[in-house]
């Protein structure tokens, strides 16, 4: 079974964006991992609205969105209208997250919820049935092209075992140091999807390092 490879368009070429989200679609990617950042909740900015409009329209894969901002409430209803499938929130962010992965699902999305290198994943025990996503950062967010943090692998492992010990389909995704030298392995400990971006898109061939992660 192919592993669900979510390439970071946040280090593609944003002067020839089309171009490398086209490449894309003709990749054996699974999903197009945006990170939308607003320089409060990470020391970084990323893209707004106007520009993941654009990937919509030209992507043929599901949007994988993660927000690493503050308020997500106050964003939901517009990411829906523009056709984005996966919706995530920090759980650092959200002050009542219950009340946030249900407005997601109202707005026919699908709900994740990631947790930063330092926080701990069994704080995901009560909504683990309610969630189809759990991203486990594997670096600290708000820059790509940093070095996989090794503790996350514990972190995959007890969030699988809290998973399967509840009956949750919780899908997990991890993010940050990702590349042909982990996957495997990660896979092995319990991920299902990966995020990978500096190891994509500054390739020699994009193409080709797709299908390694894919099928490692």
């Amino acid at each position: 079974m192919k592993h669900i490879i979510a390439p970071s368009v946040l280090s593609a070429d944003f002067g020839n964006l089309e171009r490398d989200i086209k490449m894309l679609n003709a990749s054996e990617c699974a999903w197009l991992h945006l990170d939308i950042m607003d320089g409060v909740f990470v020391p970084n900015i990323s893209f707004g609205f106007p520009v993941v409009e654009r990937i919509a329209k030209v992507s043929t894969k599901p949007l994988d969105v993660h927000l690493m901002i503050v308020n997500p409430d106050n964003y939901i209803k517009r990411f829906a209208e523009l056709g984005v499938t996966y919706l995530t929130v920090h759980l650092e962010a959200c002050t009542h997250l219950d009340r946030t992965i249900a407005a997601i699902h109202e707005c026919g999305m699908k709900a994740g919820v990631a947790v930063n290198p330092h926080t701990n994943v069994c704080l995901l025990e009560d909504v683990l049935d309610k969630i189809d996503l759990a991203l486990i950062m594997s670096v600290n967010p708000g820059f790509g092209g940093q070095k996989f943090i090794p503790q996350a692998v514990n972190k995959v492992r007890k969030l699988r075992k809290m998973i399967e010990d509840c009956g949750s389909r919780c899908l997990i995704e991890i993010d940050g140091g990702i590349g042909e030298g982990n996957v495997a392995m990660l896979a092995a400990s319990g991920v299902d999807a990966f995020v990978a971006g500096s190891s994509v898109f500054g390739s020699a061939d994009p193409l080709k390092t797709i299908s390694i992660l894919a099928n490692a």
